[in-house]
């Protein structure tokens, strides 16, 4: 009876253990099994997304307040566009708004960090955020300054 008991408890162990990896999985991808809610899409060009991916977030003040949805190249402009799904609740973002391409720590994931502007008129549907920063690329800037020491 003791020794049903240990086997049992053990498995329970381990299938909460399994779970636990499932659930720690889909944090860590960005994947959710919860649905988002009313958003709508903004969208900006980058010249240079340093490894943004689709499922980024989109974050405002620290505070993420959507996700990229799509990411493709414009062949008139030749620049990335990055089409962002921002929740309803922040309706309130004004049209000289800018997007920025940023990294949480020293080399670790890349997201959209958005700075509200002055304006009264607020984004809507379909618009585009005109003010970007691309991505700084740490292997571009270690290669300036080598190029630059060696030209001296």
């Amino acid at each position: 009876m003791r020794m049903r008991f240990i086997e049992l408890s053990v498995g329970a162990f381990m299938v909460l253990g399994i779970i636990a990896l499932v659930l720690m999985a889909f944090r860590v991808s960005g994947l959710s099994l919860q649905d988002n809610g009313d958003t709508y899409t903004v969208k900006a060009r980058f010249e240079n997304l340093g490894g943004l991916t689709e499922r980024a977030k989109v974050s405002m003040a620290g505070v993420t307040i959507g996700r990229v949805s799509k990411i493709y190249l414009d062949h008139e402009w030749y620049a990335a566009v990055v089409e962002m799904e921002i929740n309803k609740s922040m309706s309130t973002i004004s049209v000289d708004s800018s997007a920025a391409i940023l990294t949480a720590g020293l080399l670790g994931e890349k997201y959209i960090g958005i700075s509200v502007g002055a304006e009264d008129e607020n984004l809507k549907h379909g618009d585009w955020i005109e003010d970007t920063q691309s991505a700084i690329v740490l292997e571009e800037l270690i290669g300036r300054f080598l190029f630059s020491k060696a030209e001296e």
